[in-house]
């Protein structure tokens, strides 16, 4: 911790996928600047789940380097979740933690030997907390673990709002709407149930309120996946700038704990892709009569397969109790399957989804379309058979299959309403379950396409890779009026204020976002810094230059004609303005080749 000098408070919804999400980009962003550190505050879910609860207690008691956690203090009358107002009651039960966090933040803060708290990255339903992170002085800072091309539609509906448009009669029409994040119409049929009710619209309205008072928003996604969503974004300058990021994942899952497993020992005698894994995450479960559907599907393709089949909750569709194991399966799959496809497939309850997405008998994904579990299908080259669930599921289908061409469909627009118990299920066949199977395993088209994202994917992550680049510029440039420069090169001369006389060239390169915003942020800053200073002076001379990506993908670049400069010029303005960003500008370095 004696190299940190900058802390930073995550607070994630306390959901699996969240929760891992978060801790994840927290490495991440430790990991790109040691200057960095961050405490996470752990909200005990209010429902129970042994698994969550199991992992947020290890983190509670986990070693990583300059990242904390903290388990906030939980209510002995905490706020119920009403299954009425689910969203409402959710929000509120997350809300009724803020006191715990000014408690923490303020302790925090109030130690001698503590870093400066510089901001708060928030989950979306954390947006509330931004009024805690305002009481202390400090910018917020959304952390989206969805996509970019769902978190535009959000905005197109607050905007239909806004605009007196009714959305509900929109919604529930039979047709297709044109989204700036999407190039194709998107079926009204894909859109959440949740914002189909007037208490999903008001929270969807609140939250996207309550971003637009963040200075910067991270999408868990990546500019070569999409693309399209990424640049619309960008040229929206009525919101903060936002940053693609991923893809994040919890790799832990392939380091080695799970190799000893049955599953892993049964796909070890595999063939290569040759195996369908079916999984539809931490809230996804049928009733008995889809599970025989299911059940008939796989036995009629005749692939190998791996299925985690989850049992219901005692309380039915319900967010208090999640989905648990079977005892014995057999007691709702179809007499005599699991004697019959024995040496075939392996039913299994939960599942340690990242580590089978690894393997390489593993060749196709029936999947719920959950954003994680997409790029995990991507990182790992495993095309995806759709079946989406709840949530923005639909629309994650509807942008894989038809949007992006990067999975096929068993349906777009299935929806297990989670949020009302009482709603009868459509059942989706077997012959349609068998056909998706078929395509996924059989469409070498499609895998090679997917294989490619993957590589992608890899790429994005990895130094000078577009995700890479695009922390490093939201460490150094997180406003969309104020920039810092970020200095690549070879060899440090000196820690700001410089002393050393330079007389090489310096290179000032600026981690543009992708869009026409930021292409004319950077000019501008530039400009804003070099105005007073005239060609003449050269003694000694430094040129400053800003390669700006108009479009990464055409390869066209705005090379503006070199400035000279004296080196006490530059440098000056370089250390004004870094005192804008949260890492204190005696500790910004100015490097030259």
């Amino acid at each position: 911790m004696a190299n940190s000098v900058a802390e930073l408070v995550f607070i994630p919804v306390p959901g699996a996928g969240h929760i891992m999400s978060t801790v994840e980009m927290a490495k991440v962003l430790v990991n790109h600047d040691q200057r960095l550190s961050i405490t996470v505050l752990l909200i005990h879910p209010p429902y129970s789940s042994f698994s969550l609860t199991t992992y947020m207690n290890s983190l509670a008691k986990k070693a990583i380097e300059r990242i904390s956690f903290i388990e906030l203090p939980q209510d002995e009358t905490p706020p119920k979740l009403d299954p009425k107002a689910p969203m409402t009651s959710f929000y509120e039960f997350i809300n009724s933690h803020s006191k715990h966090v000014r408690n923490v933040v303020a302790d925090m803060i109030s130690r001698p030997d503590s870093n400066p708290v510089v901001g708060f990255v928030l989950d979306i339903f954390c947006t509330g907390m931004i009024d805690v992170a305002n009481e202390f002085h400090v910018p917020s800072y959304v952390f989206l673990t969805s996509n970019a091309a769902f978190f535009g539609f959000k905005l197109y509906i607050e905007n239909l709002v806004v605009q007196n448009q009714d959305v509900f009669e929109l919604s529930n029409s039979d047709g297709e709407m044109l989204i700036p994040t999407f190039q194709k119409p998107v079926p009204t049929k894909v859109f959440p149930v949740v914002y189909q009710t007037q208490e999903g619209l008001d929270f969807l309205m609140h939250s996207v309120r309550k971003m637009r008072e963040a200075k910067a928003i991270m999408v868990n996604t990546f500019l070569e996946l999409e693309t399209h969503a990424v640049k619309s974004l960008s040229c929206d300058s009525s919101f903060p700038p936002v940053y693609p990021v991923g893809p994040i994942l919890n790799l832990d899952g392939i380091a080695g704990k799970d190799k000893d497993s049955d599953v892993i020992r049964w796909l070890d005698d595999q063939p290569p892709s040759s195996v369908v894994f079916l999984c539809f995450g931490s809230m996804g479960c049928f009733e008995e009569v889809q599970v025989k559907e299911i059940a008939y599907a796989l036995e009629q393709s005749g692939y190998r397969f791996v299925w985690s089949l989850r049992r219901p909750s005692q309380l039915g569709k319900s967010f208090e109790v999640l989905p648990g194991d079977y005892e014995d399966p057999g007691v709702v799959l179809p007499d005599g399957f699991l004697e019959r496809t024995n040496e075939t497939g392996k039913v299994i309850g939960w599942a340690p989804q990242v580590s089978l997405l690894a393997h390489e008998a593993v060749g196709g994904f029936v999947s719920h379309c959950g954003w994680n579990s997409i790029l995990e299908s991507l990182w790992f080259g495993v095309p995806t058979a759709t079946w989406p669930m709840y949530a923005e599921q639909q629309m994650n289908a509807f942008e894989m299959v038809v949007e992006l061409g990067l999975a096929v469909e068993i349906k777009l627009d299935y929806k297990n309403n989670v949020f009302n118990p009482g709603d009868d299920m459509a059942i989706i066949m077997a012959k349609e379950v068998e056909s998706g199977i078929r395509r996924v395993m059989e469409d070498n088209e499609l895998r090679e396409k997917v294989k490619e994202m993957s590589k992608m994917s890899r790429a994005a992550v990895t130094e000078g890779g577009s995700s890479f680049s695009s922390i490093g510029c939201l460490i150094w440039n997180e406003t969309p009026s104020t920039a810092s420069f970020r200095r690549i090169s070879s060899c440090t001369i000196s820690s700001p204020p410089i002393r050393t006389k330079i007389t090489a060239t310096l290179s000032i390169e600026l981690d543009a976002h992708i869009g026409e915003r930021d292409v004319a942020n950077g000019v501008r800053i530039i400009e804003r810094c070099l105005s007073p200073f005239s060609k003449s002076d050269r003694s000694p001379y430094l040129c400053a230059y800003i390669p700006l990506f108009r479009s990464r993908f055409t390869g066209n670049h705005m090379i503006p004609d070199p400035i000279t400069l004296t080196a006490a010029a530059i440098e000056s303005h370089i250390i004004a303005e870094s005192r804008q960003t949260f890492l204190p500008p005696p500790l910004v370095s100015i490097y030259c080749e």
